[in-house]
This record gives C-alpha cells, sequence and structure tokens, in this order.
C-alpha cells in the first residue's frame, strides 16, 4: 500500500508523475477534527471531480488558531490517519499556516473543492486555480452534520446527565 501521508516536498514530484499520465488532481482541506458521515459524503463528491484527490490538513496549531482553545480534539497524526485511511483519499498533506493558498499555489490542482459554507470569494487559492485553468466546486454540506453540531450533542449529553 503506498504511503498517503506526504509532505509538500515528498508529494510534489508523485503528482507531476501522475500529471504526466493524464490524471487530473482534486485538492480540498479542512481540520477535519471529529471524522463523521457529512466528511466522507463530502470527500465522495470531492474525488468524484478528478482523478486523485489531495487532502490538505490543518495543523494541531493552525486548527487552535482557527477554532480556539481545546481544539483540536484530535491531535494532527491521527486525523491524518483517519483521513489517510478512506479509500477516496489518495494523499494528505498538513499545513501549518491559517489557510492552505501557499499550499495550493505550490500543489496547483485542476479542481479546488469545499463545502457549501464557504462563499466563491472566500476561498483560499481560488483565483490561483481558475488563473490557471482550474475550477472551484463548491459541494453542499450534509445538513446537521458538521463537528460543531457534534460538539454541542455532546455537551448537551453531559449538561443533562450531570443534571439527573
Amino acid at each position: 500500500m503506498k504511503e498517503k501521508i506526504r509532505t509538500l516536498p515528498q508529494l510534489l514530484p508523485v503528482l507531476e508523475k501522475l500529471r504526466r499520465s493524464g490524471q487530473k488532481v482534486v485538492f480540498t482541506n479542512g481540520c477535519f477534527d471529529l471524522l463523521h458521515a457529512g466528511h466522507v459524503r463530502y470527500l465522495r463528491r470531492a474525488r468524484a471531480a478528478g482523478d486523485l484527490l489531495v487532502v490538505g490538513l490543518n495543523s494541531d496549531r493552525s486548527v487552535k488558531g482557527l477554532k480556539g482553545e481545546g481544539r483540536p480534539l484530535v491531535p494532527e497524526a491521527e486525523r491524518a490517519e483517519l483521513l489517510a485511511a478512506l479509500e477516496m483519499v489518495d494523499y494528505v498533506v498538513i499545513f501549518d499556516q491559517p489557510t492552505p493558498r501557499d499550499l495550493i499555489v505550490s500543489l496547483g490542482p485542476e479542481v479546488l473543492v469545499k463545502g457549501g459554507d464557504w462563499k466563491r470569494e472566500e476561498i483560499a487559492g481560488a483565483e490561483e486555480v481558475e488563473a490557471a485553468g482550474g475550477r472551484v466546486l463548491i459541494v453542499p454540506l450534509v445538513p446537521g452534520r458538521s463537528t460543531s453540531a457534534l460538539l454541542e450533542k455532546i455537551t448537551e449529553q453531559g449538561r443533562s446527565r450531570v443534571e439527573i
């Protein structure tokens, strides 16, 4: 089995070789803190937009900066391992910046995918992908399926048990 978790320098020559064989690279990114069915459905849709899917994973430091104290709940190495175990994910690359713009510019995907909670003008790297002839695809979210919703449910259930 190929090693799916790669650094950017490890991944670039692999993608170059795959592109030479005519494969189209799809890129998406996220924190993927608590993997759930909404993530799986989203990643399937992303993978269907091309020949291989690269997932940019926010590092622990990046997640903490975006989501605040107490996050991530799951360390980056474990989040990467979970993503890599999914059949539709071809490669995982961890990035430490607040946005994946630099990573996207380096990878040059033919398709950039984000969830329906993003507006086109808010998507980091969208301009660069389109300027290079690629496209941006916004995938609708699965209603009620989010890490935030899961955390709220866990918190509510914890409170109700304490009150009993």
